[in-house]
């Protein structure tokens, strides 16, 4: 999708038939037309009418900000779970829009049911068709949540904490996940590269070794559907003993896309779990660089580099100084372990970044 035009209007309040307005629909009708564009995407969400409405005046297809994401989405899902996540709330999305979604549906028709009553309207056999399907994923989905948890329980130990990634869509997640974790998760400069959640065990000082986790991207007005959707692999979040929220420290916005991270945390109730702040691509943004404490001496925020692997250490020893007082209120019985055991447990240590003497 190549952009070839931008408009920006302001309203009041918005039309309710066309939300800007007939009038400022046909000029941009008219400069999509000249620029040869494909379709019109409107940056906010859409009533069904008015996107009916819109390509009626346009003569042109029309996707709102949600369609848009879900779009999106689409083309990065790489897993089984991210495609049938991705396709739930597409159709989730579809159900309030089922007069203008019987070509979309159509797409779908493998997956679904084609009976019902004789005389049925259209639209009841639409949404009858949408309802089993959405069953279909859900069970899908939920047997998929039971194997997340079994996998969660397996990885972790009752004296090993977990850390999850968290932050703004293209923040650089993956790269700071490979350069903490010395693995080679997929990464790249766009938006929504990461869609699966993946954990390493991270070594972050001594003998400390931290499970560690990067989720999915959060943006602005993250459509429900999504959140909803994506809830299963949300929850990697919720289960964190600990959340390093990256940001972009290079970003004009960085508030507004920290503002925007913190309330969907807020929706997915992860919002008082412990966070440290990592300012991220401080190679473009050498102000952010450093450790920010707060009043009572807790790390604050740490500036780093994923690319440079400036202010790695101090992010490290920002976690090992946090892990030192989660095992207090996380105490083990402590025993000797077999030579076979330290052996295992240095193999692993080295494979998740500690370096060698």
């Amino acid at each position: 999708m190549i952009p070839v035009g931008l408009t920006e209007a302001h309203r009041d309040k918005p039309d309710p038939a066309t939300y800007l307005g007939s009038g400022k629909i046909e000029e941009i009708a008219t400069a999509a037309r000249e620029a040869g564009a494909d379709v019109l995407i409107f940056d906010t969400p859409l009533s069904a009418a008015q996107e009916r409405n819109i390509e009626k005046a346009a003569h042109i297809a029309v996707l709102d900000r949600t369609e848009l994401i879900l779009e999106i989405f689409q083309k990065r899902a790489k897993s089984r779970e991210g495609r049938l996540q991705v396709e739930l709330a597409k159709l989730e999305h579809l159900s309030t829009r089922l007069v203008r979604g019987w070509t979309h549906l159509e797409r779908q028709r493998g997956g679904l049911s084609k009976t019902g009553g004789p005389g049925e309207k259209q639209i009841e056999l639409d949404r009858r068709m949408l309802s089993e399907r959405v069953k279909q994923l859900k069970v899908q989905l939920k047997k998929l949540e039971r194997q997340r948890d079994t996998q969660r329980r397996s990885r972790t130990r009752g004296d090993q904490m977990t850390v999850s990634l968290v932050g703004y869509t293209n923040a650089g997640k993956s790269t700071l996940f490979n350069r903490l974790t010395r693995s080679d998760a997929y990464v790249a400069n766009q938006l929504f590269a990461t869609l699966d959640t993946t954990a390493r065990r991270c070594w972050v000082g001594g003998s400390e070794m931290v499970v560690l986790s990067d989720t999915v991207g959060f943006i602005r007005d993250l459509p429900t559907q999504l959140v909803e959707a994506f809830k299963s692999t949300l929850e990697e979040t919720v289960h964190a003993d600990l959340l390093l929220h990256v940001v972009d420290a290079s970003s004009e916005v960085r508030e507004d896309q920290i503002d925007s991270v913190n309330q969907v945390l807020s929706q997915i109730d992860a919002d008082t779990i412990p966070t440290i702040l990592v300012y991220n691509k401080i190679d473009r943004a050498p102000a952010a660089a450093g450790v920010v404490r707060d009043e009572k001496g807790r790390v604050r925020s740490v500036g780093v580099s994923a690319v440079t692997g400036e202010g790695l250490d101090e992010l490290r020893a920002a976690i090992l100084e946090f892990a030192e007082h989660w095992h207090k209120d996380h105490p083990v019985k402590a025993r000797e372990l077999e030579p076979w055991e330290q052996a295992k447990l240095e193999a692993e240590a080295r494979r998740a970044g500690k370096p060698t003497a």
